[in-house]
């Protein structure tokens, strides 16, 4: 858990609880598959943000609890689905679903999780919550479906990269934190700014992943350095080189080409920090941080506005 969350270290715990307790199935095998991810960790951001969102309304932990276990469903169903389009080993530096149980289990866990978050999300009477969660999750199939078809495509642009990552990530932060206070009865004048605030946390939070990709710790990271650029997803830092590097022909050949080893991804990421572009994207990250806190300034004066302040700080700093 970040240290940015100790002030609902509590209620971070009792959501994970009662997620494995939610996930308990008749059957041993279910129950096992479902569970594995979860108990890999994360940071739990998607159900922070609703806890501290709902900070802003007449906060009840039992009114956000659905909310904050659905979100973390959602999330984990498209990490296990994510495993099986990339045929990945590890994630959170563990062994995948897909890696432990084979590509069909995965396919159906990750559709376990996503239907069992239905049965939370059912819970509310407002039909706004569901609405909101229907809409995101079609665009988040949008967004994956999208980087699917544009693999080892050099001819993307960022305009092309931003309406993906919205899609992929910004719009599931953003619903936490609008989410989390519209389930504790917050006005559309808090909520909105919440929801502003998240979506463009969410675009610096991708953006970040995606320079992490290239320059971490693959121990810290959890997973290979380059991973993007062996299934030839094109982020950021890669577009921007692709346009202003003195090699940009050799780089388009590279990124184009399915057949990756070691030697060319590390070739790679060498011709696109040799011609900043992980230095441009830094500075995107950074407006989009700045964008967010914008937002913050719009919202009344409570305690847990600086810890979303912290937050924004942390996302763009993270090394993880």
């Amino acid at each position: 858990m970040l240290p940015l969350f100790n002030e609902i270290e509590n209620e971070i715990k009792a959501v994970e609880q009662e997620l494995k307790n939610f996930l308990q199935a008749p059957d041993p095998f279910i129950t096992e598959t479902a569970t594995h991810l979860l108990n890999a960790g994360g940071k739990r951001l998607r159900p922070a943000f609703s806890l501290l969102g709902g900070r802003y309304g007449d906060f009840d932990f039992e009114r956000v609890l659905p909310l904050a276990m659905a979100l973390e469903l959602i999330h984990m169903a498209t990490l296990v689905h994510d495993d099986v389009v990339d045929m990945s080993t590890r994630r959170r530096g563990v062994y995948t679903v897909r890696a432990l149980w084979g590509n069909r289990v995965s396919t159906h866990v990750g559709d376990y999780l996503f239907a069992k978050s239905l049965i939370l999300v059912s819970q509310y009477e407002d039909p706004f919550i569901s609405k909101v969660l229907a809409q995101t999750s079609v665009k988040m199939c949008e967004g994956e479906i999208l980087q699917i078809v544009t693999c080892y495509d050099p001819g993307q642009t960022v305009k092309d990269y931003f309406y993906r990552i919205k899609r992929k990530t910004a719009l599931l932060i953003s619903a936490s934190c609008q989410l989390g206070a519209v389930a504790c009865g917050a006005s559309a004048g808090v909520s909105e700014p919440l929801r502003r605030y998240g979506y463009h946390l969410g675009m610096a939070f991708q953006i970040t992943d995606d320079i992490l990709d290239m320059v971490a710790d693959k121990e810290l990271l959890g997973k290979p350095v380059g991973s993007d650029l062996r299934q030839g997803i094109l982020t950021l830092p890669a577009i921007y080189a692709l346009a202003h590097s003195p090699q940009k022909e050799r780089l388009f050949a590279l990124i184009s080409s399915r057949e990756q080893d070691e030697e060319k991804i590390q070739e790679v990421i060498e011709l696109i920090k040799e011609c900043g572009g992980i230095a441009f994207a830094n500075r995107v990250a950074q407006k989009f941080i700045a964008r967010a806190k914008r937002e913050l300034a719009l919202l009344p004066a409570r305690p847990v506005k600086k810890t979303f302040e912290l937050i924004a700080d942390f996302i763009h700093a993270r090394r993880f």
